[in-house]
């Protein structure tokens, strides 16, 4: 990241600026403002010259200086148009030592998902990974998979999208929840089908030292932009839900700003996740490692096991693929 040149992005977004003013007060020469400001439009930054000098009039969506400005959360940007896994490189940049670093792509070609999953990356898609260091025991790690559920889920409910959690890391919108705008005015069309469409997905690895935690990279991958041919079967998007265009670099930063905020409050994270969850109260199947069960989903206790009341008494369930039945009566 050019440090310079986001001052003076900065600098212009408060313009109009002259040039020997940004000269001065960044301490460059009058070429080398020219220099910057090339390089902004070439970015895709709106850059007007006028009378009293220069201002900043669009941002584009994508790219590690637009993510930047404006960005109220501590992460160094890592921005690729195309990448095969931003969870593969996250990892690389975490055994180098990195923090705070988050991995940006337009395009992934190699995504993967729980279980080794194949994980679709439809165009007009966030695909991030956030490279981190808690302070945590190892048993704590899964936290972190809640919180980048909450903060998408919030992302996605500032941009008008009735998202909910559903266990253990899938963002999704319940069916019939959300309005369906007919070509002549909003009116609600019940939908048919299962009980919710995905919106998101969510992948955390880790690797431990001693008892505590060493690094973590959380993968968030979320249907953003994307129309709906673009998109697999049980899927939908922020442009779907909301018939509209996402800004994804506005989505983006509310998501970082928001897990920089719960990341470390783990007792704020358990309860946003509650306050958003759409398993909590569904009759579920979950398949784990040591078989199903089966019940009504009562509570998630830290760091991130689901509670399932069975016919013979509370089951706590620290992994496996969850399926939702039918609301407990």
């Amino acid at each position: 990241m050019n440090e310079t040149r986001l001052r003076v992005l900065e600098a212009l977004a408060d313009g109009p600026v002259s040039g020997p003013t940004l000269a001065d007060s960044h301490d460059i020469s009058r070429n080398a403002v020219w220099k910057h400001v090339e390089a902004l439009r070439e970015a895709g930054f709106g850059v007007e010259s006028e009378t009293e000098g220069y201002s900043l009039t669009t941002v584009p969506e994508s790219g590690a200086l637009a993510l930047s400005f404006g960005l109220d959360a501590p992460f160094e940007v890592a921005h690729h148009e195309t990448l095969d896994s931003t969870n593969r490189r996250a990892r690389e940049l975490a055994e180098a030592g990195a923090s705070d670093v988050v991995v940006v792509a337009d395009r992934q070609t190699g995504g993967r998902g729980r279980l080794d999953r194949e994980w679709e990356s439809p165009p007009g898609g966030v695909y991030l990974s956030l490279v981190c260091r808690p302070d945590l025991p190892l048993a704590d790690a899964p936290l972190y998979t809640l919180a980048a559920a909450v903060a998408t889920t919030q992302a996605a409910r500032e941009a008008g999208v009735d998202a909910h959690i559903k266990w253990p890391n899938d963002v999704v919108v319940p069916r019939g929840m959300t309005a369906s705008r007919t070509e002549s005015d909003d009116v609600v069309v019940p939908r048919d089908g299962p009980d919710y469409d995905k919106l998101a997905g969510i992948l955390t690895e880790m690797r431990g030292e001693a008892d505590r935690v060493g690094w973590v990279v959380v993968g968030i991958g979320v249907n953003a932009d994307a129309g709906s041919d673009d998109l697999p079967a049980g899927a939908t998007s922020l442009r779907v839900e909301t018939g509209e265009r996402v800004d994804r670099r506005v989505f983006t930063q509310r998501l970082l700003e928001s897990f920089d905020g719960l990341r470390g409050d783990p007792d704020a994270i358990l309860d946003a996740w509650r306050e958003h969850a759409l398993t909590l109260g569904q009759r579920v199947r979950v398949e784990t490692p040591g078989g199903e069960v089966v019940g009504e989903a009562r509570d998630v206790e830290r760091p991130g096991t689901l509670v399932v009341r069975t016919a013979d008494g509370d089951v706590r369930v620290t992994a496996g693929d969850c399926e939702h039945l039918r609301p407990v009566e």
